[in-house]
């Protein structure tokens, strides 16, 4: 079964519990980028939809701290996982319907 292409926004709020925001793209026309603000230098990752964007910057738009560069590391090397994962899929799904007399 395939769904059409959405983006899924929820929010959960609790009393006496923090807020809690999700946002799942499941779309071809998420956009992500990536810079440095100037106006206090700090570095951003951005991931937008027409639905929605999340941005990820420095621990309280701040200075980068030994924080910040793991979870930058962590974002990298998940990632590089995610697009290895897209990659051997896409290339196992091209040669099934490659063989398959029905496509």
């Amino acid at each position: 079964m395939t769904l059409s292409p959405y983006t899924h926004v929820t929010l959960s709020m609790e009393p006496k519990s923090t807020p809690y925001v999700g946002v799942s793209f499941h779309t071809p026309d998420l956009r992500v980028r990536a810079g440095l603000l100037l106006s206090s230098p700090r570095p951003y990752l951005e991931l937008h939809s027409h639905e929605a964007n999340v941005h990820i910057s420095t621990t309280g738009a701040g200075p980068v701290t030994d924080a910040d560069l793991n979870i930058a590391r962590e974002i990298f090397n998940a990632a590089a996982r995610y697009l290895a994962e897209c990659e051997q899929l896409h290339a196992e799904q091209s040669a099934e319907d490659s063989t398959d007399p029905v496509a």
